[in-house]
This record gives C-alpha cells, structure tokens and sequence, in this order.
C-alpha cells in the first residue's frame, strides 16, 4: 500500500459523462456525478477547463460552471478554481485542433478579468498563444492579477517563448499537441518550450496523444520537477462504453482504443484518460517510479498554482490517497469526506 496526498489535474474539460462546457445541461447534480467519479481516481482537486468559444458564449458557459459549483456537495472542496484555455489561441490549421478557429482573437487582460468578474471563484489558468501577445502586456497583466500563464495551440518561436517567460508565462499546455503534423525538424514550438528552462509542461499520457517513445523524451527533456501528468479528459472520460459523447457544443467520439475525435476528423478533441491511469501508464512504461508519477500530478501542480492560491488566498482542504500495490486507488479523503473501494 502507498499512501499519497490527492491527485490534482489541472486540465479537464468534461468527466464521466459530464460536460464542463454546456450552458445547457451542466447542473450540480451532474457536477457532484463527475466529481464522485473523479475521487474514485484519487483525483481531490481540479480546475474545470473552458475551450475557446464566442466571448458571450464563454461568459454564460462559466456563468453555468460556477452555478453548478456553488450549488454542489463536493465542489466547494475540489475546485478552487477554473482553467481558461483559449480563445486567445493561434486560429491556423493544425494548431487550433478541435478549437472553433472562427472564435479566436488577440489576447485582451481585460476580457479575461470580465469574464470572472460575477464568479464566486477565480480563472487561475489561462492558455494562450504568446505569438499574438503585444509587448507581452496580456502575460504581464494577468501574471500580476495572480494568474497562471500557459501557453498552447502556438506557432510561437524560441524568442517569443522567452519573452512570454520573462513576463510570467509558467507553462506549456498538453506539449506535443496543438501542433501541425508538418513542422520543421527542429525549430519548431515544441523544442523552444523544450529549451525554456522557466516553463513546466503538462503532458496527457495515453499513449495516443504522444507516442510512449516520444513521451520517455519529453520527460526527460523536463524532468520530473517541470512535469505535470493532466488528462485533458472530456465528457467521454469514465465511461463504460465508446460513443458520441457532447463537448462544448459539439459532438465528439469515442472510439474503442480510447482516443476521442471530431467525427470524420483526425483531429484529436480531448481525452477519456482519468490521472490515475496516467500515474499507471507512466511507471508500466519505465518512465518514472510511482513516488514521482504521484509528484506530477499532485505536488507538481499545486507547485505550480502556489502563486496564484497566495494571491488569491485560497487554501486547498487536506486530502489523502491510498493505493494498492497495482497502482489502483483503494480509497480517497478530501475535506473528511472519505471514499473506500474494492
């Protein structure tokens, strides 16, 4: 038995059936479903992640978010808060993947600080293409507002990485996606976040979003203190049966290797990966003992918002994992609500 401190993902859109994303059918009876699921992964905390969408579709959607959240038994422990990712994202085929292109636009700090300015918690993360960032004032501004700064869906080069990193930029989203197929062999967006000691990087370990080869080199390009193991999971995730499942106003599919897509697209639309399979995935591949499969997706990421918790003065509840000796999850406790399972 391993006894270890709550998982904590950084990046879920959706989870057991439940999407994060709907203005339409999110409610706290779905959240507490999604949530419930979610410990049963040794998963205690989480920052429901927003993709890209008109800016008054993206203000009803969180409006709806954080209704659910006020409203539900667990959220008040599990969610300090929320993950932005887009629309300031970059719109050109290939790099905006299942993102809606036409809904994409500059980075302004101050529609960001509009769209949670009625939410009883904050936007803690924000992904954005820093190739757009003027004079890095976005990345700048929000980093003093005691936000977290993270890139993706970017064409952007060595240089503008390390600007953005100068003004606060901390992370790279999902590494290794949100990139065209066609890239050149070396520099691309990819090694400039490789080569950027400042930025910790988020890595969805499936197997499908990154080759497990590809992976073992990612990981030890950033090593496990700049690592942080996210699922990037959707409604599709944790659930028994693949299927078209609904993603923030969209359909998308899960098929029977796991991999979820657009339909009649090769485009990948989030995961159906939980965290604890990730832990799994990483120790079975020989990419990193449990202790430090368990740091990157727990110690590492509360790390990294420990900025934005101070400023915001947010504390997290105590929690606890236990696991089997085959990596599963034999129970969880967050806030003293304590789960068992077989």
């Amino acid at each position: 038995m391993h006894t270890t401190t709550g998982l904590f993902d950084v990046q879920i859109n959706g989870f057991a059936g439940v999407d994060f994303n709907s203005a339409d059918t999110l409610n706290a009876d779905g959240l507490d479903h999604a949530l419930e699921v979610m410990l049963s992964c040794g998963v205690t905390a989480c920052l429901p992640t927003l993709i890209t969408a008109s800016l008054a579709t993206l203000e009803q959607r969180f409006e709806t978010l954080d209704k659910a959240v006020r409203e539900s038994r667990l959220g008040q422990f599990m969610i300090p808060g929320y993950h932005l990712e887009g629309p300031f994202l970059n719109p050109t085929d290939g790099y905006s993947g299942c993102h809606p292109a036409g809904d994409m636009r500059a980075p302004e700090a101050e529609q960001v600080l509009a769209l949670e300015r009625n939410l009883s918690r904050p936007i803690l993360m924000i992904t954005y293409a820093p190739e757009f960032d003027e004079g890095e004032q976005f990345a700048a501004t929000l980093s003093k507002a005691g936000k977290i700064l993270a890139m993706g869906h970017s064409a952007a080069d060595t240089p503008t990485v390390n600007r953005a990193a100068g003004a606060g930029l901390k992370m790279s989203t999902h590494l290794g996606n949100g990139l065209p197929q066609v890239l050149h062999k070396l520099d691309n967006p990819m090694f400039a976040q490789l080569a950027c000691d400042a930025l910790s990087a988020g890595f969805i370990a499936d197997g499908i979003h990154i080759p497990p080869h590809a992976l073992k080199t990612l990981l030890r390009a950033k090593g496990v203190e700049r690592s942080i193991l996210v699922t990037d999971a959707v409604s599709a995730a944790a659930v028994s049966e693949p299927g078209i499942y609904p993603f923030a106003g969209m359909n998308v599919e899960r098929a029977e290797d796991g991999s979820v897509r657009v339909p009649g697209s090769n485009y990948l639309a989030g995961s159906s990966l939980t965290l604890d399979a990730a832990i799994r995935n990483v120790v079975q591949w020989g990419f990193a003992s449990f202790d430090e499969a368990v740091k990157m997706a727990s110690f590492n990421p509360r790390n990294l918002l420990a900025p934005a918790f101070r400023q915001y003065g947010i504390t997290l509840p105590a929690s606890e994992v236990v696991w089997s000796t085959e990596g599963t999850v034999v129970s969880c406790n967050v806030a003293d609500i304590r789960k068992e399972y077989k």
